[in-house]
């Protein structure tokens, strides 16, 4: 199945490069895997991770490798394969992607460069770029690349399946690192359960997890592992890869001692997460689904007593934004935070965020194919609850509430959701409640 699902991506990636080239006036596309990253001054690579643009068109891990695509022709991969005795090279054998390339082998960087051969009129997507220049590729071409990133933006039937997949194996780990905290894990312990349920190492994770007990919750992107026990609120945001492609998952946990008050939050995020997900449909901007979930936000928070607010006045003065500093969503797919995001059209035009919500990584309008996550968010941030505390607006915030409910950190739910040509296909609540 995986193959056949593999052929059709590779025609719809032949027709499309074919387009976007005739479109920007070149003959050819070169796209490299990449060269490792080295930190400075050390001789340590960090972990590698291939050029998305190189990995949309073949899954094969490691550096160095060229794929050579003109219009008309099978692509073809001059893949990167020395002998070392510092590094296990593994074979190649026969994977499922294979027949769809041409497969040349070089045993050196040199050889892989002249394996190319004379790519006349060609453009060149990656880090190697002094390779590139010596070959004569023009370097990523800013008109060429935004085309690109446009049709990532549209998963093949193979990336939604990869995607579905990447699911299921981070719903496998969230299961059981919610396991492990109803049994008052630490941490770093509940880190270990989501990794060990996947069967995975930290290097095989889409990124780094966010396990973030009680008043940690609050940091977005908290990725220290403290050794406390017993917590009353679990926020974990962790993902898998399947074929490259990544899962995005958050879920908040309350222990049954946790304060009901914040229980009650945490249900109603949960609620208005799964209301926005169904509103989720083709023709709408995605910026609409964020305004609503700020409204929706701000009538908990009405609702809780948080906020003594009418809704549509809190969301207009911008007194949701220090409980939902956060954009509610981002395309997904080879990348966590996948491209295209901000483009209005192939052509490479912007659609920025507004200024009033400036971490919205997401303004396009929503259509069949797409791929983004949904996570509205509810969090005690004092940074950005400071300027409130004595402004005009101090006395429509519940503060006596607001540090009561602050040791408990914050509320984020996240879903991964494909647009079909009549709404959306949730692929997380398919394997995870």
């Amino acid at each position: 199945m995986i193959a056949q699902l593999f052929h059709q991506h590779i025609l719809e990636r032949q027709k499309k490069a074919a387009e976007a080239l005739s479109k920007t006036g070149f003959d050819a596309l070169v796209l490299s895997s990449g060269a490792p990253f080295t930190y400075f001054a050390d001789d340590n690579d960090a972990p590698f991770h291939a050029v998305p643009h190189f990995a949309h068109w073949c899954p094969i891990q490691g550096p160095h490798h060229l794929l050579h695509v003109e219009p008309g022709k099978k692509p073809r991969l001059v893949r990167y394969a020395p002998e070392d005795y510092w590094y296990e090279q593994k074979a190649l054998g026969d994977p499922f992607w294979a027949p769809e390339l041409e497969i040349v082998e070089a045993s050196t960087l040199d050889a892989v460069w002249t394996a190319l051969g004379s790519a006349q009129n060609a453009a060149y997507v990656g880090n190697e770029v002094d390779r590139a220049r010596a070959a004569g590729l023009a370097l990523s071409p800013e008109n060429l690349v935004c085309r690109l990133d446009w049709d990532r933006a549209y998963k093949t039937d193979y990336e939604i399946q990869s995607l579905d997949e990447a699911t299921a194996l981070g719903a496998k780990g969230h299961l059981a690192a919610a396991r492990a905290f109803e049994a008052g894990a630490s941490e770093l312990e509940i880190h270990y359960a989501f990794v060990q349920a996947m069967d995975a190492t930290e290097d095989e994770l889409p990124y780094p997890t966010i396990v973030a007990l009680n008043e940690k919750a609050a940091f977005l992107h908290y990725y220290n592992k403290r050794d406390v026990r017993n917590g009353h609120v679990l926020l974990i945001d962790a993902g898998a890869k399947a074929r490259g492609y990544a899962s995005d998952i958050t879920r908040t946990h309350v222990s049954k001692s946790c304060d009901p008050k914040f229980t009650a939050l945490r249900d109603g995020i949960e609620k208005l997460q799964q209301e926005v997900c169904r509103d989720v449909r083709p023709g709408i901007p995605f910026g609409d689904l964020h305004r609503a979930a700020h409204l929706k936000v701000a009538s908990l928070l009405k609702e809780c007593d948080v906020l003594r607010a009418d809704p549509e006045e809190a969301e207009v003065k911008g007194w949701t934004r220090p409980f939902l500093p956060h954009g509610l969503g981002h395309h997904l797919g080879l990348q966590v935070h996948d491209v295209g995001g901000h483009l209005k059209d192939p052509e490479g035009n912007k659609a920025p965020p507004p200024p009033e919500h400036p971490y919205l990584r997401n303004t396009r309008t929503i259509e069949p194919r797409h791929v983004f996550t949904i996570e509205p968010g509810l969090y005690f941030i004092e940074m950005l609850l400071r300027e409130f505390r004595l402004g005009e607006a101090s006395s429509r915030f519940n503060w006596k509430l607001i540090d009561e409910l602050a040791p408990f950190g914050g509320i984020r739910v996240e879903d991964n959701v494909v647009v079909t040509d009549d709404g959306h296909r949730n692929l997380t609540r398919g394997h995870l409640g």
